[in-house]
């Protein structure tokens, strides 16, 4: 069995490492199929693509977005999509916008709670990866309003704290469908605070998977979900989330994962859904 880490972050986005880093992480701790799944952003892909082959790593097309349902956020991830497809192109080129204009209104709240922050500053962090909320606390911390990056997760920009903006989001249904015309699979990450009313609501919208393995996942919670899966004909996936950096992860990286089987059963359920 091959080990398949199907959930990491890079640079693109609120990871802390570079493509190939990451790539070079994952060798060392025997991976050997991985999904790169940056937040509203494909352009590590390619890249990644060519890289894995040349030190013996799968690399699946892989990314994550966010939605809601009934005010639970939702986040998807998508996987063997066409990186060329234009309608989703579209779509994350839309969303990374509005990144912008969120953290902008965060950053707003920010002054008026009476913080010296800018945009500027959060962008500088951000550089040309999709903005977000890691970003701002990076800037916070530089800014020394706070001490650490999760002290502006707690004390003001995480949810239901003082500078909080919601995100503007696609409703699932209509993400599976994106996801799905441009060839791939839509999975529930992390479903471990999802009422089960909720995860079913989802998998009645379409939706092909849920991701088993996390490191929020507790034992029982792995054993319910495979168990839901099996219930409903879906896929399985797993992964570390690995983002690095502030987050301080790293023992996670090589320790979630699924298995090249799992990756074996999208491939036969694209190839039959296709033919």
């Amino acid at each position: 069995m091959r080990k398949a880490d199907l959930h990491m972050h890079t640079k693109h986005s609120d990871g802390a490492h570079s493509t190939e880093e990451v790539i070079l992480m994952a060798k060392e701790r025997g991976l050997e199929i991985i999904s790169i799944t940056d937040h509203d952003n494909i352009s590590a892909i390619k890249e990644a693509i060519e890289i894995g082959r040349f030190y013996g790593i799968e690399v699946i097309p892989g990314l994550e977005i966010s939605s809601d349902i009934r005010d639970q956020e939702v986040h998807i991830l998508a996987y063997f999509f066409d990186p060329d497809s234009k309608e989703l192109e579209e779509y994350l080129k839309f969303f990374r916008s509005e990144r912008v204009k969120r953290a902008s209104r965060i950053v707003e709240k920010l002054n008026l709670l009476g913080f010296e922050i800018t945009i500027e500053d959060v962008l500088e962090k951000a550089g040309d990866s999709a903005v977000g909320r890691p970003h701002i606390a990076q800037a916070m911390v530089q800014r020394q309003i706070v001490s650490n990056y999760y002290e502006a997760f707690y004390k003001f920009i995480g949810n239901g704290c003082p500078a909080y903006e919601k995100k503007i989001h696609l409703s699932p249904k209509s993400a599976f469908k994106i996801i799905n015309d441009a060839g791939g699979l839509s999975f529930i990450a992390h479903p471990n605070n999802m009422p089960d009313v909720i995860l079913k609501e989802l998998i009645e919208d379409g939706v092909d998977g849920i991701e088993v393995i996390h490191p929020s996942h507790l034992p029982n919670q792995v054993k319910h979900f495979r168990g839901i899966v099996g219930e409903f004909f879906l896929l399985e996936s797993g992964g570390s989330d690995f983002h690095g950096g502030d987050r301080n992860d790293y023992s996670n990286f090589g320790k979630y994962y699924t298995s090249s089987l799992k990756v074996d059963a999208m491939k036969n359920y694209l190839l039959r859904n296709t033919a």
